[in-house]
């Protein structure tokens, strides 16, 4: 049998996630912007993988649509992130308005115009299909 006969005769196995829910919470996404935006490399892996799902978990707790965040992306893409940042109502929600107002202002110290938007931009569309994900796996969880 070869390698790729093993492989397509595996069957997958689903493995446990590695934080809960509430330890992604607790994750930091303005401190991982400040760190993720500047250069690629680990920092930047981190911002778009565990900061990612912390955003998306503490958003769509406090009941942030997908949609809201995937807007909010379009703006920043179109008109950078200092600017979004100082949007008077960022997303319905004063809650949620004020906690994206406070990562789009560190995102903000250190993003590079165009670069830096875009790399935000495309973290807010990563948050915003996660939190999509988590919405459609409860909806056919409950069915």
């Amino acid at each position: 049998m070869t390698v790729t006969e093993v492989h397509m005769n595996a069957t997958p196995r689903p493995t446990k996630p590695t934080k809960t829910d509430d330890e992604s919470a607790l994750i930091d996404p303005a401190m991982l912007l400040r760190y993720g935006l500047g250069a690629e490399g680990p920092h930047r892996t981190v911002l778009f993988g565990d900061g990612a799902i912390g955003a998306a978990v503490v958003l769509d707790r406090l009941g942030v649509q997908p949609r809201s965040i995937a807007f909010l992306a379009k703006v920043v893409r179109s008109g950078g992130v200092r600017y979004t940042a100082r949007l008077p109502e960022l997303l319905p929600g004063q809650e949620a308005a004020d906690l994206v107002r406070g990562w789009l202002e560190s995102a903000a110290t250190v993003a590079r115009p165009v670069e830096g938007d875009d790399v935000t931009a495309r973290w807010l569309e990563s948050v915003s299909e996660l939190i999509g994900l988590r919405r459609t796996t409860r909806a056919r969880a409950a069915r």
